[in-house]
């Protein structure tokens, strides 16, 4: 396939993002390669934290949360998906289907970085496509966190705004990556963030991965990824170690999404569940320091 790279030039000089990047290479499912990026802060020998985004944003996203888990002694993983941030961006959009995200970052994250006793977080994509993770090597977790995210089968029926907006990320002339996180965020973003979020995309031809990701996401019975679904739920089904919702209160997308976690996962039970408050779809963004503290205590506490 034929994969795009941002030129480094535009991520330079980003606010408050000061962390070096590293690279490997996943195959990408064509015989060819894909580079993706991840910045991995903190003591390399202590258990990590992989910290994984969703659409349309990247690593940049959780720049206030990474010095709150380093300074309590962690080590965070935090990768780009394919499509996105520093990693390459395949120019097509039927190169990207939910098995092969997983697939990437499976060989990225487990296969190379050899990544165990970790404790995973993830939000929207970051958690559609994690929790796959998670239930494919659940001997490698020791713990989950998420927050406004979910593991869709195509058993819920969409709602009209999910529809509306998977019909704009495919149709629209114009797809503003800053504006769009922007406008998930219950406070308003300075522009040097919003322009943070647009770097990885010089024009609309680095797009293809952002516009089709809400169009993966499974809306029927008769989704692809469903069998995967249904077979990722049964482990978590039996999933017992410790897991933490930590849903915000001002996403109107995911809204009441913990709930079948708290009913299916027995891992939730008598954990100290919190809602992050005043805080929008990236609650990273909103009260990135206080979720990673919600996490330093949610690990200390074993």
């Amino acid at each position: 396939m034929k994969a795009l790279r941002t030129p480094d030039a535009r991520f330079a000089n980003l606010p408050d993002f000061p962390f070096e990047p590293h690279y490997l290479t996943v195959a990408d499912g064509e015989g060819g390669e894909l580079r993706v990026h991840y910045l991995d802060e903190g003591p390399p020998d202590a258990a990590p934290v992989l910290l994984m985004h969703g659409e349309p944003s990247w690593s940049f996203l959780y720049r206030h949360m990474i010095p709150v888990l380093v300074a309590a002694g962690h080590r965070c993983v935090v990768p780009d998906l394919v499509g996105f941030g520093r990693s390459d961006k395949p120019s097509e959009q039927s190169d990207y289907t939910y098995a092969r995200h997983v697939a990437w970052m499976r060989d990225a994250l487990f296969d190379q970085l050899d990544l165990h006793d970790l404790t995973f977080f993830g939000q929207d994509w970051g958690g559609l496509v994690g929790l796959r993770l998670v239930a494919a090597q659940p001997e490698r977790v020791a713990r989950v966190v998420i927050g406004n995210t979910g593991l869709p089968t195509g058993d819920a029926t969409p709602t009209d705004a999910f529809l509306a907006w998977r019909t704009f990320s495919r149709e629209a002339e114009q797809f503003p990556i800053g504006g769009i996180v922007n406008g998930g965020c219950v406070g308003t973003l300075d522009p040097a963030v919003v322009a943070a979020y647009d770097a990885p995309f010089p024009d609309d031809s680095y797009k293809a991965g952002a516009r089709i990701f809400p169009s993966l996401v499974p809306t029927g019975i008769d989704d692809p990824a469903r069998p995967d679904q249904l077979a990722a739920w049964e482990v978590l089904r039996r999933f017992t170690k410790p897991w933490l919702c930590t849903f915000s209160d001002r996403d109107p997308v995911t809204a009441g999404g913990h709930r079948v976690f708290l009913r299916e996962v027995p891992g939730t039970a008598g954990r100290p569940h919190v809602t992050i408050e005043q805080a929008g779809h990236f609650l990273q963004e909103d009260k990135g320091p206080e979720l990673a503290q919600v996490i330093v205590d949610f690990i200390a506490a074993g």
